[in-house]
């Protein structure tokens, strides 16, 4: 077996009995830098990188492959993509790219397997007379419209 599948199959073990994490992203690079990326229903703790990465470095020989290894979660910074990161991330403000490069904001209120569902609060002009009303909305986004999707931060 090759190195990188070596590293897939380790990898894959490990998260079989992690139900409640999962891969975000794995990185092998020419030189062997290994990056690891994981996220979690409940988060990721210091213990799981540590765990993720005994689980690889424990069972490869160094002396027939040199390589260094990182794991780390998924920051606030890196972009959501997958369902599980969305619905972890149910009831709070997201920022959204969308594929037509416009941007929306709003609560994340509800996730499935093909879209998502953000709360748009928003202030437009009275339908009848003059002045400007609030507006409550919810819209639904598929997600092949969404290119880039952030959890906005507030302090």
């Amino acid at each position: 077996m090759d190195f990188k599948s070596e590293i897939h199959r380790l990898l894959n073990e490990f998260l079989l009995t992690r139900p409640d994490l999962f891969l975000v992203d794995l990185k092998i690079s020419a030189s062997s830098d290994i990056t690891v990326i994981l996220d979690g229903d409940n988060g990721v703790t210091l213990q799981d990188c540590l765990d993720a990465s005994r689980a690889i470095e424990f069972n490869m020989d160094r002396e027939i492959h040199d390589f260094s290894l990182q794991v780390m979660s998924a920051g606030l910074s890196e972009p959501l993509e997958f369902p599980r990161q969305f619905r972890k991330n149910i009831g709070r403000s997201i920022d959204i790219l969308l594929s037509d490069d416009s941007k929306v904001e709003g609560e994340l209120v509800n996730v499935d397997d093909e879209k998502i569902v953000i709360r748009l609060e928003y202030r437009r002009p009275k339908l009848i007379g003059k002045g400007k009303e609030d507006v409550v909305e919810d819209k639904e986004i598929p997600y092949s419209e969404i290119k880039k999707a952030l959890v906005v931060i507030k302090f």
